[in-house]
């Protein structure tokens, strides 16, 4: 049976009208679901069962065998894919006897089904108002272009290999990104400004440094206005640009150096040129559907001459090679219409070569400098406009690693001055003979330089750590303080809050907080390493969370404790290799292998070469349990980087164990991938291993997560890719019966988005969390069916993701580490839920001084007003807030807490955090306190709670626990009641002083209103005698000369600030209360006490102001409450 996974639905309707022959009798069911539908195919045995349904019945789905064969068999598969609701099931009912059914019925039946099986199962705006939170850390990662703008000083664009192109105005002290949601790639590999006109940019997707993690993009795009709208131009399956060059005074011209498709041949490749801004190409230089362009430059002196040179080369998982007889260098003397070879010029070394970088000198056109990969390779000079050349320089600085660098760069002003890129960054000033001066950058492993063509002061270095500017020729460089970081793996550690870990390329491992962390300074401003080294896989110890255990290249593999800070290498087979094919490797290692614990034994760890090996005694030995788990295949074991230049590293390594899973359900069970394309399965430790590789996952697919459910022995799910043998295409799996039988489940996943990982969500099963190359998607029935979960996400490569309490963890090879907090109204959603029109999610418990009280709600459209109440476990109400708009912010706070936010009324998901903590004392206008923020009621004490949810007519309720924090020590819950009922006390004082402050400005407003009134000189006397007595007593309890925010250092505090200042040391942090607070709160009480019934006595002795005032027919003055 043809494919028709993804079928135009016209196409799809003809397709089904023709196919379908007599079937099987399809009975509904309309009495609703049993958890276990069967479906018989008669003639061929085939018994399915449907998952048990977990929280309700549309939740149900398929397990699903061998697909059918025959036509007949096959309208049984289709029908298959229903998806079982709760107002229909369908029975398939096995018969002797076949009913034949008119086509037109049967037609109908399958455009249902179709419908069915590919509609979304939950309306992407039920979730839309979720969004990611990006966790940092701030560090840069790699970057292959930049440019600046000679018109604009402080203007200057990186594109990042993963996180889109980033824009400076000020001169790179802040960057920010411009292409997030805009374009649909995130490798941008060329930046190019027009000269003319600094709003134009156009840029290039993909990655020419080919590396063994690099990115493909979709062709080229072009802003006008500075970054704020970008346009597609086309060449979408260039994959790869190298170079992007605008002719200096007219924009329209633009010149695009392809290397195409690095994992496969392809025709677009080469030189492209476009004389309309974009609108139009023409491929103007191509050698073969092996090369592509890696180099291009613009001759600025006469535009019309143009040099390129061609690199043949290609790379596999397995294998990068470079070099061979397409590899040229070129020049065009008419704009590129036509081209001489300049290769085989006098002066140039012999074939064969490999990558070259050119630049012509602005000073003097006639001066050129190659620099070439070749045997007898390195920095060759022309001073005859490439008619004849001569070897300069030949130091293997310049010239290592040829396929990563192989860059040079001439000074415009200086024909003497050259630069050239490599690990490090050297100068020349003697026409290239010496580089001998080394430019002191912010990371290394230079990659594009930009040097401002009218002042060569300026310039803007693209390197591994990203984007940098230096405006005094390269004496100093702006920071690369953003995130544009490129992890390989993520994992969470179980600290409370958890932590996110991962290895940074060309970085070293970090760790950062999931959540706010105040002493952060303890651990590194931005997270701390965790051992192990930039590519690494990483695993904190389930008991000892601060125990790490990481990898690295060539088999490292460290434990480290990072508060001790005692490291110990714990490789299993600690021969070191480098420069080395996998073949003559006893053990091989890949770049980023596996470090996984047993969930059922926190003593057992396990890593991964071709062999699984497990250890119990913490890495002091190692046990091989599992046979070679590849296909070795000898053709992906050879050498590997060049005809000219070998790169044999951790990423040329094949014919690995990739993906391990030890069981959830019993420590015997093991699940293990190759990258390669295996899939192996062991049921008794290691002692016997299954080869149940799915027949649809070809050979040499990097298997990259195998996902073991949680809920279900025997069910698992496989997230592999094959982008590097040039198919683009998703691969997941899912199995119900220990990889006996496998269904591939990528419908609704776009063509591109290969998959990176998968996950099963822990408590609802069946909800599935996919990372791919370009984003996030979401099942909810175990991948029938897939949807986009993008968000507020950036288009970014996704590398791994986990399911940690409430929150989904990426860590991305582009930017950094996401987080989507609080998953709880995914995990909760049904068809009612979907239908009414307010429903309050269960909350998950708050944990005091770490996690606030997340409430979350849905409206199936706006409402008028939304009131949220908080519930002891009395049912008595703590707090209450109401909100009547669709947007709220919080209130403002201060250094002592933040403020307070309102409930939202806007349709769809709505999201409250309650801050833990009871009403606050009373306040009055313009009050200034030091030290202390009244505001802030008391924590709230350990125990249960309730919220309840009125809107639109509807209230619901659901309860809720706060805990205690576990990181405390020697303090319990009674400690923190205690401390909780002392807080009260003081806040009730608060409210006094402060409602007596009120009163008494009350009193005398209404008291000088009299005076006024009066206008007597003898009553003025009197109440103005008697107001100086109640003013007094207020000066007593608040500093009335406040007027700035740190007024309090100049005048002395008073006895409403005190109060508040005892009650905020009683609450910093969470403990029992010391006896000085006691001590201090009953002083302060005592003093109150006093100052409270002086004022009583003074409002008391108003009686003779107040008859006067009766006598003269005016009104008197109250006692203000």
């Amino acid at each position: 049976m043809p494919d028709c996974q993804h079928p135009n639905l016209t196409n799809c309707i003809y397709f089904l009208y023709r196919c379908v022959t007599p079937i099987a009798h399809i009975r509904p069911n309309w009495r609703g679901c049993s958890t276990q539908n069967k479906v018989e195919a008669s003639g061929h045995g085939l018994q399915r069962k449907a998952h048990r349904a977990r929280f309700a019945p549309e939740d149900l789905q398929r397990k699903a065998g061998p697909e059918p064969q025959g036509p007949r068999a096959w309208s049984e598969g289709a029908a298959k894919n229903i998806s079982v609701s709760h107002v229909a099931a369908v029975d398939y009912i096995s018969t002797p006897k076949l009913m034949l059914m008119p086509r037109a019925f049967l037609l109908l039946v399958f455009l249902f089904a179709f419908v069915w099986a590919n509609a979304q199962p939950v309306d992407p705006a039920f979730y839309g108002n979720l969004k990611w939170r990006n966790i940092g850390p701030q560090r840069g990662g790699r970057s292959l272009g930049a440019s600046g703008s000679p018109g604009r000083m402080n203007e200057y664009y990186f594109g990042a290999t993963g996180g889109g192109l980033w824009k400076t105005t000020d001169g790179g002290q802040e960057w920010f990104p411009v292409t997030d949601g805009k374009i649909s790639s995130s490798s941008i590999g060329a930046v190019a400004v027009a000269e003319t006109n600094p709003d134009i940019v156009y840029i290039g997707a993909g990655e020419t440094q080919l590396r063994g993690s690099i990115t493909q993009g979709d062709g080229v795009y072009k802003t006008t206005d500075g970054g704020k709208t970008w346009r597609h131009l086309g060449l979408r399956e260039t994959q790869a640009i190298a170079r992007i060059r605008v002719h200096p005074t007219n924009p329209d011209v633009v010149y695009v150096a392809a290397l195409g498709h690095p994992y496969g041949d392809n025709e677009e490749r080469g030189v492209f040129r476009s004389t309309d801004g974009g609108n139009t190409w023409k491929k103007i230089l191509y050698v073969s559907p092996k090369a592509g362009a890696a180099d291009l430059i613009i001759d600025r002196t006469n535009p019309k001459i143009v040099y390129a040179t061609t690199w043949q080369v290609y790379r596999k998982t397995w294998k990068m090679w470079g070099g061979g007889p397409d590899c040229k260098l070129w020049k065009s003397e008419n704009g590129g219409d036509t081209w001489t070879e300049l290769t085989r010029n006098p002066g140039m070394p012999a074939p064969p070569f490999g990558k070259i970088g050119i630049t012509v000198s602005p000073a003097d056109n006639k001066r050129l400098w190659a620099i070439v990969e070749a045997n007898d390779g390195g920095v060759y000079r022309s001073d005859d406009a490439g008619a004849t050349w001569k070897k300069v320089n030949d130091e293997r600085k310049l010239r290592q690693r040829a396929f990563y660098y192989t860059r040079i760069y001439a000074d415009p002003f200086d024909r003497e001055t050259v630069y050239c890129l490599n690990v490090d960054f050297w100068k020349s000033t003697d026409g290239g003979v010496k580089f001998d001066q080394e430019i002191q950058g912010k990371h290394g492993d230079y990659h594009d330089l930009w040097i401002d063509p009218n002042n060569p002061q300026r310039m803007i270095v693209a390197d591994d750590g990203g984007g940098s500017v230096s405006v005094n020729g390269g004496k100093s460089w702006t920071e690369q303080d953003y995130c544009t970081t490129q992890f390989y793996h993520v994992t969470t550690t179980n600290h409370v809050p958890y932590h996110v870990a991962g290895a940074q390329q060309d970085n070293s491992t970090i760790a950062v907080p999931s959540e706010g962390w105040n002493h952060m300074n303890v651990l590194g401003e931005w997270g701390y390493d965790v051992g192990g080294g930039e590519s690494g896989y990483i695993t904190s110890h389930p008991n000892e969370p601060n125990v790490y255990y990481a990898g690295s290249q060539g088999a490292l593999l460290t434990r480290k404790d990072v508060l001790t800070g005692q490291i110990r290498d714990i490789q299993v087979y600690p021969r070191f290799f480098s420069g080395e094919p996998a073949s003559s490797l006893p053990e091989r290692w890949q770049w980023t292998y596996p470090i996984v614990f047993s969930p059922k034994d926190a003593n057992t760890l396990f890593t991964c070469s071709q062999h699984v090996w497990r250890t119990t005694n913490d890495g002091q030995s190692w046990e091989k349990i599992s046979p070679d788990l590849t296909y070795a295949d000898p053709e992906t074991l050879g050498p590997t980087g060049g005809e000219i230049t070998k790169d044999m590293n951790g990423p040329e390594i094949y014919a690995t164990v990739f993906a391990l899973a030890p069981s959830f359900h019993d420590i015997n069970t093991i699940w293990a991938g190759s990258d390669d394309g295996k899939i192996h399965i062991t049921r008794n430790g290691g002692k016997n291993w299954a080869d149940i590789t799915p027949k649809d996952l070809p050979k040499h697919s990097v298997v990259a997560i195998i996902d073991e459910s949680r809920h279900s022995a025997g069910t698992a799910y496989v997230a592999a890719f094959r982008y590097q043998v040039d198919d683009r295409q998703p691969y997941v799996f899912r199995t119900t019966d220990f990889g006996k039988t496998w269904t591939k489940i990528v419908n609704g996943i776009k063509d591109g988005h290969f998959a990176r990982s998968v996950r099963e969500d822990h408590v609802r099963p069946g909800l599935l969390f996919l990372g791919t190359e370009h984003g996030a998607y979401v099942s909810f029935n175990a991948g029938d069916s897939w949807q986009s979960l993008q968000l507020n996400l950036p288009d970014t490569p996704i590398r791994d993701l986990v399911v940690k309490n409430d929150d989904v963890v990426l860590g991305t090879h582009g930017r950094g580490f996401w987080i989507l907090d609080d998953i709880n109204p995914l995990r909760q959603h049904t068809e009612a839920v979907a239908k009414q029109a307010v429903t309050l999610f269960q909350p998950s418990d708050a944990i005091r001084g770490v996690y606030d009280a997340v409430f979350q709600y849905y409206l199936k459209s706006k409402v008028d007003s939304v009131k949220l109440d908080i519930l002891d476990a009395s049912g008595s109400v703590v707090r209450s807030f109401v909100g009547t708009k669709a947007e709220e912010k919080p209130t403002a706070g201060d250094w002592w807490g933040a403020g307070e936010g309102k409930p939202t009324t806007a349709a769809g998901l709505n999201t409250f955090k309650w801050n833990l903590r009871y009403p606050g004392a009373t306040v009055f206008d313009g009050i200034i306190i030091w030290g202390a923020r009244p505001q802030n009621g008391p924590k709230a004490p350990i125990g249960k709670y309730q919220v309840r949810l009125t809107a639109g007519g509807v209230t619901q309720t659901y309860p809720f626990n706060v805990k205690i924090n576990p990181n405390l020590k020697g303090v319990t819950e009674a400690d923190l009641k205690e401390t909780f009922d002392l807080a009260m006390k003081i806040r009730d004082k608060e409210s006094a002083a402060n409602e007596a402050v009120i009163r008494i400005r009350k009193i005398r407003a209404q008291a000088e209103e009299r005076i006024k009134e009066a206008n007597d000189a003898t009553f003025t006397a009197q109440a103005n005698e008697w107001i100086g007595k109640l003013t007094a007593i207020e000066e007593d309890l608040y500093q009335t000369k406040n007027r700035s925010g740190q007024d309090p250092l100049n005048f002395p505090i008073k006895l409403g600030n005190r109060l508040s200042a005892v009650r905020r040391s009683l609450e910093t942090g969470d403990n029992k209360p010391t006896a000085g607070a006691y001590k201090v709160f009953d002083e302060l009480s005592k003093e109150l006490g006093g100052h409270l019934a002086k004022l009583e006595s003074t409002i008391a002795s108003c009686t003779a102001l107040n008859t006067w005032l009766s006598g003269k027919g005016l009104k008197e003055i109250g006692a203000g409450k």
